[in-house]
């Protein structure tokens, strides 16, 4: 979706910048870092639509980034970048939550449709939760104040 907000991490800074751009200029709003430290306080800092996470990554990595977010209980979806070697770990993320995973280098339109896609199943999960707490409150008028704790 256009005007999503993204948040790309990836310790190759030259790509990680690059792709921030070709996304800007397709009006996402990005925000690049370089490391799984700096993802996480971005996010505790800033909502964000989409995570585009690279999976091998000094310190920690995109397995323990993508355990990390998920922690944090978000409406957020995270896509993971691989190298071609290390399709066994990006499948293990999937299996811990990550939406999908695209191998690098990838074409910046086959990106653009994974992160649609990830937008679209995070805007699924936050609707039906908004329908699950105004349903809680029509049944139980009273548990409006509980809403947002």
């Amino acid at each position: 979706m256009i005007g999503s907000k993204i948040l790309l991490v990836d310790d190759e800074e030259i790509f990680c910048d690059n792709m921030a751009k070709l996304l800007g200029n397709r009006q996402y709003k990005v925000t690049a870092v370089y490391n799984g430290e700096s993802a996480i306080r971005a996010l505790e800092k800033e909502n964000f639509d989409v995570v585009v996470l690279d999976l091998k990554m000094p310190g920690m990595n995109g397995i323990t980034t993508l355990k990390e977010i998920k922690k944090l209980g978000l409406f957020t979806e995270t896509l993971l970048l691989t190298g071609h070697g290390s399709v066994d770990a990006a499948i293990e993320a999937i299996r811990l939550g990550a939406y999908d995973f695209l191998t690098k280098p990838c074409e910046i339109d086959e990106l653009v449709e994974k992160i649609e896609g990830a937008w679209r199943k995070k805007d699924e999960a936050w609707k039906k939760d908004l329908e699950e707490k105004l349903k809680k409150v029509v049944e139980s008028p009273s548990s409006v104040f509980k809403l947002f704790d």
